[in-house]
C-alpha cells in the first residue's frame, strides 16, 4: 500500500481510491501556515464590523474565536487529513471600511510529520463565515471573496509564499 495513484496525487491509492497519507515515517518539524480569507461588503456594514456594533455583537472576537476553534477541528472535518496537535493557532482581522473589506489572517502552528495548510485554511473559511452570520441582519450581499494559502513552512517541501506576497 505504498505511494499514490499515476497521477501523482497523494491521496489516491493504486487501486485508484481515496486514501489518507501514511505519515508515520516522515520526521517531526516545526510547521506554519498562514491563510487568507477577504469578505467584502458595503462600508457601512464595514463600519459597523469596526466598530464592534453588529447586530449580534462584536464580529470581530466572534470570528476570531471561531476561526481558532476551526483549526482544532480540521481533522474532524476533512475527511482525509490527519488530527494534528496544534501549539498555537490565531485569527486576525484588517479592516478597510472605506472599501467594504474584512481580511480575515489565520495562522497556524505545530511541531508534528504533517503540514497544518489544512487547519490555516478552516480558521480563515470558518471566520469568514462567522462574519456573514454576524452582519447577516444589516446586509444579506455580503461575499467571502477568496479563502487561500498565503505562506507554508516546514517539511519536506520547506518553505512558500503565494506570488503576489
Amino acid at each position: 500500500m505504498g505511494g499514490g495513484h499515476e497521477s501523482g496525487l497523494t491521496h489516491i491509492g493504486p487501486d485508484g481510491a481515496a486514501r489518507m497519507v501514511d505519515v508515520g515515517a516522515k520526521p517531526e518539524s516545526e510547521r506554519r501556515a498562514v491563510a487568507e480569507a477577504m469578505v467584502r461588503m458595503q462600508p457601512e456594514t464595514a463600519r459597523a464590523v469596526e466598530a464592534g456594533d453588529g447586530p449580534k455583537g462584536d464580529v470581530l472576537g466572534a470570528a476570531r474565536l471561531a476561526g481558532i476553534g476551526a483549526a482544532k477541528q480540521a481533522g474532524t472535518l476533512v475527511p482525509l487529513a490527519h488530527p494534528i496537535t496544534l501549539s498555537f493557532a490565531d485569527v486576525r482581522a484588517e479592516v478597510d471600511s472605506g472599501r467594504g473589506r474584512v481580511l480575515l489572517l489565520a495562522e497556524v502552528r505545530c511541531v508534528g510529520r504533517t503540514g497544518v495548510e489544512i487547519e490555516a485554511m478552516a480558521a480563515a473559511s470558518i471566520a469568514a463565515l462567522t462574519v456573514y452570520d454576524m452582519v447577516k441582519g444589516i446586509e444579506r450581499g455580503v461575499e467571502i471573496e477568496r479563502v487561500r494559502l498565503i505562506h507554508k513552512s516546514g517539511g519536506r517541501s520547506g518553505e512558500w509564499d503565494a506570488d503576489d506576497r
